[in-house]
C-alpha cells in the first residue's frame, strides 16, 4: 500500500472544503444581493423609507439567512389615521425624518448598509402582523441581524414617542450603536408663503402706523393686556410650549382596555397635554387669587368681607398646591414634607 503523498492529502481536503466555500461565497453573495436591492428601493423613496409587504418581508428578512443588516419597522394601518388620538399620521411622518436624517449623515459609509428603515401597511400584511405578534399600535420593532425568531425583535416602548424623531434616533443608536446624526425638519412656512405674508404686511403698514398714532387699536385697550398676561402665565406654567414642540397628545389608549383614556401617565420622562392643562388650571387659579387679594381686595371697606375673602382664598390655595404635590409625588416618587422650626418642639 502506498503512503499518500501531501499533495494527495492537500487535494482530498481542498474537495471535502468546496461544497462548504462554494455555500459560503453564495450566502455572502445573496446577501450583497439583498443588500444592492435594498439600496436601490431606499434611493426612489423620498424619504428613504422602503415599503414592505408579506412577499418582501419574506425575502429580505425571513429567508434572508445570514443578514448582515438590521431592519427598523414601522407598523401602520391607514384605516386608523383618522384616530387622531393615535397620532400614526405624525409618527409616520417622524419616522421618515429620522430616515432621511440617518441617509444623509451616514451616505457612503459603511454604516449606510447596516440599517434600513421599513414600514408595512396592515391591509396588506396581516400575515406578517401576525409573526410579530403586533395587536396594538402605534408600534415599531428593531429586528437585528442575529434574530431567527420575529417576536423577539426588540420593540420601542410606546412611552418613548413622546419625544418623537429624537426618541426614535436614541432607540436605534442604543440598539445598533449606529449614529442617525442631526435630524433637519422643514420650515413651518415656506418661502413663497413668507414672502406672500411681507407683501401683506407691506400692504397694511400705512393704516396700521396711522391707527397707532391715533390710539385706536386693541394694543391700547388693557384689558386686552390682562387677558394676555394670564393667557401667557398659563401657557408658561402648563408646559404647552413642550407639547407643541414635541406635539405630544392629549391622551392615550390603554393598551390593556382600548375603551379606556388615560390622561394622567405615571412616570417622569413623559407628560401628556391633558395633565399639562390640568396642572397648569391649578397654578393659574393660585396666581389669580393672589391677584385678586394684592390688587382688588385691599379696596373693599368692609373687614368681615376682607376677612371672609381672605379664608376662601387660603382654603382654594391650599387644595391647589396640594393637588399640584400630590401629582408630583405620584409621577416622580418623590415625597415633599414640610419640616417645623425648631424652636417650636
Amino acid at each position: 500500500m502506498s503512503i499518500p503523498t501531501l499533495s494527495h492529502l492537500l487535494l482530498l481536503l481542498a474537495i471535502i472544503l468546496s461544497p462548504s466555500i462554494i455555500l459560503f461565497q453564495a450566502s455572502a453573495e445573496s446577501d450583497s444581493d439583498r443588500v444592492a436591492e435594498l439600496l436601490n428601493i431606499q434611493s426612489r423613496s423620498k424619504s428613504g423609507v422602503i415599503h414592505l409587504d408579506d412577499h418582501s418581508l419574506n425575502r429580505f428578512l425571513t429567508s434572508a439567512k445570514p443578514r448582515s443588516y438590521s431592519l427598523f419597522i414601522f407598523f401602520d394601518a391607514v384605516q386608523l389615521h383618522d384616530k387622531h388620538e393615535l397620532h400614526l399620521h405624525d409618527l409616520r411622518n417622524e419616522f421618515g425624518l429620522v430616515s432621511s436624517a440617518f441617509i444623509s449623515n451616514n451616505k457612503d459609509t459603511p454604516a449606510q448598509s447596516k440599517l434600513f428603515f421599513c414600514d408595512i401597511e396592515f391591509k396588506e400584511s396581516q400575515s406578517t402582523f401576525a409573526l410579530f405578534g403586533v395587536n396594538s399600535l402605534p408600534h415599531i420593532r428593531h429586528v437585528g441581524p442575529q434574530i431567527q425568531n420575529l417576536k423577539d425583535s426588540e420593540p420601542m416602548d410606546q412611552s418613548d414617542f413622546s419625544r418623537l424623531a429624537e426618541s426614535m434616533a436614541d432607540f436605534i443608536q442604543s440598539k445598533t450603536k449606529l449614529t442617525v446624526g442631526p435630524i433637519e425638519r422643514p420650515p413651518v412656512i415656506s418661502n413663497k408663503q413668507l414672502g406672500l405674508l411681507a407683501v401683506v404686511l407691506m400692504i397694511w403698514a400705512p393704516f396700521l402706523v396711522k391707527r397707532v398714532l391715533a390710539g385706536d387699536t386693541l394694543l391700547h385697550d388693557s384689558k386686552l393686556w390682562l387677558a394676555l398676561a394670564v393667557f401667557v402665565y398659563f401657557f408658561s406654567v402648563s408646559g404647552a410650549m413642550h407639547n407643541i414642540i414635541r406635539k405630544m397628545p392629549m391622551f392615550l389608549v390603554d393598551r390593556n382596555d382600548p375603551s379606556k383614556l388615560i390622561f394622567f401617565y405615571q412616570g417622569s420622562g413623559m407628560q401628556l397635554g391633558a395633565e399639562g392643562f390640568a396642572i397648569g388650571f391649578l397654578y393659574t387659579v393660585v396666581g389669580l387669587l393672589l391677584a385678586f387679594v394684592t390688587h382688588l381686595l385691599i379696596r373693599v371697606r368692609n373687614v368681615t368681607v376682607q376677612r371672609v375673602s381672605m379664608v376662601f382664598v387660603l382654603l382654594v390655595s391650599f387644595w391647589a398646591v396640594k393637588k399640584v404635590i400630590y401629582l408630583d409625588n405620584w409621577k416622580t416618587g418623590y415625597g415633599i414634607h414640610g419640616f417645623w422650626p425648631n424652636s417650636w418642639k
